[in-house]
C-alpha cells in the first residue's frame, strides 16, 4: 500500500465531502432546513441519499461475508430490497409520508407518528426506542468500516473507529440533513463505481458468470460438514427446507431485513425532504438501479469468493478470513484486485460508512432533541441545541459498542434492528397512512407489544442472541426457553403478526377515538 498515493486521494475525497457539507451548512437557516432539508431536496439527490443510507458497510462487508457462507440464497434479500425497499416504499409509503408530514408540520419520524395519532406518548416512546436501540445498528456500521481499514490499510482498529466517528460527527453537527444528503449523494456515486468494477473483476477472475457458477456448483462436496449437518446444500442452492440454516437465512436475513426496510426511521425521513409526489416517482428508477448493483453485487461476490480462494489458495473464504465473515470481502479485495482499486474501494467503504452513520446519528440526535426533550419543552441544554447534544451522545454510544461487539456480528445486528422496527413500527405506520379507523390506543398497544415480544424473543428464544447475552441462562439455567426450531426462528415471525393483531383488535374496540382524532388533526392543519 503506497500511502504517498493514498493520502492525497483521501484528502481530495474529504475535501469534496467537506465542501458539500459546508454548502449544506450555508443553506441551513431554519429548523425545517436542519431536520427535513426545507422539503425541497432534488429527487435524484434524495434517491441517492436513500440508497447510500440503506446500503452501508453492513451490506457490503457484513452481508457479503454471510453470502460467502450461505450462498446465493441471499439474492432473495436483494429482490425484497428492490420490491419493498424501493418500489413499495417510494410509490405507496413515501407519497403518504410526504403528504401527511407536510400537512401536520412533522419534522421527524417519531413526531410524524405522534401527530398522526395525536399522542405525545407515541412521539416520546418512538424517540426513546430510536435513541436507545439504534446505537446497536450504528455501531456495526462503524465496525464494518473499521474492519476494512484494519484489513486493507493495516490501520489499528481502534484508531479506525475514532477517525470514522470524528468525520461523521463533523458533517452532522455542521449542516444537519442537508449536509448529510449532499454528502450521501456524492458517496453513492463513489460506491456505485467501486462495486460495479468489483463485480466485473470478480466474475472475470473465475471465468465469467456461467463458468463461475458452474465451478461453484461443483464445489458442493467442499461445504464444511458442520454446515451440511445444519442443512447447507451448496452455495448455488437453497438450504434444506426447515433446516437450521434455512430458518436463519429466510426468517432472519431475508425476511427480517427485507420487510424491516419498510419501517426504517432513517429512510422514512428521506421522504419528508422532497417537494411533491412526482419527485418520489422520478426517484424510483435511480433508487432501484443503485440498490440492485450494491446489494446484488455483494451477495454474488461473497459466494464466488469461495471459488476464487479454492483455485488460488486451496481454501474456502471462511478459512482465509480465519472464521470471521466480516473479513471475507476485505480479504477477497486484497487478493484479487490491483492496488489502484484498493484505493477506490477504500473510498467506497468510507462512503458507505459515512453516509449511513451520518444519517443514523442525525436521526438519533433528532430523536433526543426534537422527539424527547422538546416534547417536554426543553430546546437546549447549557445553551447548546438539544439535537446537537443528541448527535454527540449517539456518536459516543456507537463507538463504545463498537469496542465490545464480537467478530462476525454485522449482519446479525443489522437483522436485529430491522426486525424490531418492523414489529414495533410497521403495523402502526400502515394504519396511520392507509386505515382511517386506526386509533391512538391501538397504536400504543401495538408498539408496546411489538417491541416487547421482539426483545423477549432475542433475550430468551433466539439462540444466537440469547446464548451471548446469557440472561436466559442466568434465570432459567438454559440458553433458550424452547428447543429447535424456536431457537432459529427470528422473533419477527411472531412479533409482527402479534403486533398487527393487537393493533387491529384494539382499534376496532376503540373506534370511537378515530373520529375525535380526525377532528384534532384537522384543527392542527388549519
Amino acid at each position: 500500500m503506497n500511502f504517498a498515493v493514498l493520502i492525497p486521494i483521501l484528502l481530495l475525497y474529504l475535501g469534496i465531502m467537506s465542501a458539500l457539507a459546508y454548502y449544506g451548512y450555508k443553506t441551513t437557516r431554519s429548523e425545517a432546513d436542519y431536520l427535513v432539508g426545507g422539503r425541497g431536496i432534488n429527487p435524484t439527490v434524495m434517491a441517492l441519499s436513500y440508497g447510500a443510507t440503506f446500503i452501508s458497510t453492513s451490506s457490503l462487508i457484513g452481508f457479503g461475508g454471510v453470502a460467502s457462507l450461505h450462498g446465493f440464497g441471499l439474492l432473495w434479500l436483494c429482490f425484497l430490497n428492490i420490491v419493498f425497499g424501493v418500489f413499495v416504499s417510494f410509490v405507496f409509503f413515501g407519497t403518504r409520508i410526504r403528504k401527511v408530514s407536510e400537512q401536520l408540520g412533522a419534522y421527524t419520524f417519531a413526531e410524524l407518528l405522534g401527530k398522526r395519532y395525536q399522542s405525545k406518548f407515541i412521539t416520546v416512546f418512538s424517540g426513546i426506542v430510536i435513541f436507545v436501540l439504534m446505537p446497536a445498528y450504528t455501531s456495526i456500521v462503524l465496525v464494518g468500516g473499521g474492519r476494512f481499514l484494519q484489513e486493507t490499510l493495516s490501520m489499528d482498529y481502534n484508531i479506525a473507529l475514532l477517525v470514522l466517528a470524528v468525520i461523521v460527527g463533523f458533517y452532522v453537527l455542521s449542516g444537519g440533513i442537508k449536509a448529510v444528503m449532499y454528502t450521501d449523494a456524492f458517496a453513492a456515486i463513489v460506491m456505485f463505481i467501486g462495486m460495479a468494477i468489483f463485480l466485473f473483476m470478480g466474475y472475470k477472475a473465475v471465468g465469467g458468470v456461467i463458468d463461475g457458477h458452474a465451478g461453484l456448483t461443483a464445489m458442493k462436496d467442499l461445504v464444511p460438514q458442520s454446515l451440511v449437518e445444519q442443512g447447507h446444500r451448496g452455495w448455488t442452492s437453497m438450504p434444506e427446507l426447515g433446516s437450521p440454516i434455512w430458518w436463519t437465512l429466510v426468517s432472519t436475513i431475508v425476511m427480517g431485513v427485507g420487510i424491516g426496510v419498510l419501517a426504517q426511521p432513517q429512510l422514512v425521513m428521506r421522504f419528508m425532504t422532497v417537494k411533491n409526489n412526482q419527485a418520489l416517482y422520478r426517484s424510483v428508477i435511480v433508487g432501484g438501479v443503485f440498490i440492485f448493483f450494491m446489494t446484488g453485487a455483494a451477495f454474488m461476490l461473497g459466494p464466488i469468493s469461495n471459488l476464487y480462494f479454492q483455485e488460488h489458495l486451496g481454501k474456502l473464504s471462511i478459512e482465509v478470513a480465519k472464521g470471521n465473515v466480516d473479513l471475507v470481502i476485505p480479504a477477497f479485495i486484497n487478493h484479487l484486485m490491483p492496488e489502484w482499486f484498493v484505493y477506490l474501494f477504500t473510498l467506497t467503504l468510507l462512503s458507505a460508512a459515512i453516509s449511513t452513520i451520518s444519517s443514523l446519528i442525525h436521526l438519533q440526535g433528532s430523536a433526543f432533541g426534537q422527539d424527547i426533550l422538546k416534547s417536554f419543552g426543553i430546546r437546549s441544554v447549557f445553551g447548546i441545541d438539544a439535537s446537537r447534544i443528541g448527535v454527540l451522545l449517539g456518536i459516543v454510544a456507537a463507538v463504545a459498542l463498537s469496542y465490545v461487539l464480537p467478530g462476525g456480528v454485522i449482519a446479525q445486528a443489522t437483522a436485529f434492528w430491522f426486525g424490531i422496527c418492523a414489529a414495533g413500527f410497521l403495523p402502526v405506520m400502515i394504519g396511520a397512512f392507509f386505515w382511517k379507523n386506526s386509533t391512538r390506543t391501538g397504536a400504543k398497544a401495538s408498539m408496546i407489544v411489538g417491541f416487547a415480544v421482539s426483545i423477549f424473543g432475542f433475550l430468551f428464544l433466539h439462540e444466537k442472541e440469547a446464548a451471548v447475552l446469557g440472561l436466559s441462562k442466568a434465570l432459567f439455567g438454559k440458553d433458550t426457553l424452547f428447543a429447535y426450531p424456536m431457537t432459529h426462528i427470528d422473533p419477527l415471525f411472531y412479533a409482527l403478526p402479534l403486533s398487527a393483531i393487537v393493533f387491529i383488535v384494539v382499534s376496532l374496540f376503540t373506534k370511537s377515538e378515530a373520529v375525535k382524532e380526525e377532528e384534532e388533526r384537522r384543527e392542527q392543519i388549519i
